[in-house]
């Protein structure tokens, strides 16, 4: 990749990290997003609902808390939570994923640089850092059109990370 600037070469590896992602959910489930109470296998991380902790000695300490999908009855709300990042390297949270093929929407913070902040390879999360999603001022993740999900029954959701990878867990729901 000779002569490819940093911005389009972090660009390239982001794109194709996600497409690696889809690919991979795709084949494990073509119908919809894959529910479980664990993070991926290969990552060595446990869930209950609203919560994920993903550690692989060495290279991944990331920690996703407090996860709540607020939505409306159309299905549109949004994703709160607090991602903690121990794993050593920036972390960036470059796509949401929800069932039937949904898309969460990223909205970087106020902050124009720094935790919180939108790019192109995503939301940043330093490392020895939380960055909450939902709160004033911070980074959001807007959900359109969810179906299929009541308050009696949790979300599963991807989260695709730069150096973590794609994180499969269950939100609590609540009425917006």
């Amino acid at each position: 990749m000779t002569g490819t600037s940093s911005p389009s070469r972090n660009l390239l590896v982001a794109s194709l990290s996600v497409a690696l992602a889809i690919l991979t959910a795709g084949c494990a489930n073509n119908s919809s997003l894959h529910t479980t109470d664990t993070a991926s296998p290969s990552t060595g991380g446990t869930a209950t609902p609203g919560s994920v902790h993903v550690a692989v000695a060495g290279e991944v300490d990331l920690a996703v808390t407090d996860a709540v999908a607020r939505l409306d009855r159309f299905g549109d709300g949004s994703l709160a939570m607090t991602v903690r990042n121990d794993d050593g390297v920036p972390e960036h949270l470059g796509m949401v994923a929800t069932p039937d093929g949904g898309r969460g929407e990223l909205v970087g913070g106020k902050s124009a640089e720094g935790d919180g902040s939108l790019s192109t390879a995503g939301i940043l999360v330093t490392s020895g850092t939380s960055v909450t999603f939902g709160g004033t001022g911070g980074p959001r993740v807007l959900l359109h059109h969810v179906r299929g999900v009541t308050a009696r029954h949790p979300l599963p959701v991807a989260l695709q990370f730069g150096v973590a990878g794609l994180i499969r867990f269950q939100a609590r729901v609540s009425s917006a």
